[in-house]
């Protein structure tokens, strides 16, 4: 698979490093991979992408992509697009790294992982399917984050 991965910060509320920025798009591609190994149907969208771009959004721009595409009030985690963007709440990441004592590197991983599992036709929306995907979710971001990221990410 010779997916690129863009990744854009679009807000200014939460720091994020640029070369997390490089580092998350190098390993978008294997994170790819690998939620293609989890694939819910065989012909998904990501099968079918060149590119995936990544918009990393401050609360007001994801509750206004949420209410306008979902018709749900409020900043979320993660919005993705079936024609391979993916929009990715900065704020929101921040609160759930410091709720669950998390680095923010690694929850804005959880948040690209997410994504492509959902173009991997993964849903969340019942238990038993949000189940299913947060158990393939873990095992990738653990995957990709002890094969080097972590270290990559904290030696800058």
């Amino acid at each position: 698979m010779s997916l690129e991965v863009i990744i854009g910060n679009h807000q200014q509320a939460v720091v994020i490093p640029e070369y997390w920025l490089t580092a998350l798009e190098e390993i978008g591609p294997v994170a790819a991979a690998s939620a293609l190994a989890h694939a819910v149907t065989e012909d998904c969208p990501l099968r079918h992408l060149a590119t995936v771009e990544i918009a990393i959004v401050d609360d007001v721009t994801s509750d206004q992509v949420h209410r306008e595409f979902m018709e749900i009030e409020g900043a979320t985690d993660v919005i993705t697009f079936h024609h391979g963007e993916i929009v990715i709440g900065a704020e929101v990441a921040q609160r759930q790294a410091a709720e669950y004592a998390e680095p923010l590197a690694r929850e804005l991983l959880r948040y690209l992982v997410h994504g492509l599992l959902h173009l991997a036709d993964h849903e969340d929306a019942e238990p038993e399917e949000r189940e299913r995907m947060e158990a393939a979710q873990e095992k990738i971001v653990l995957e990709i984050w002890d094969s080097g990221l972590e270290q990559r990410l904290a030696s800058f």
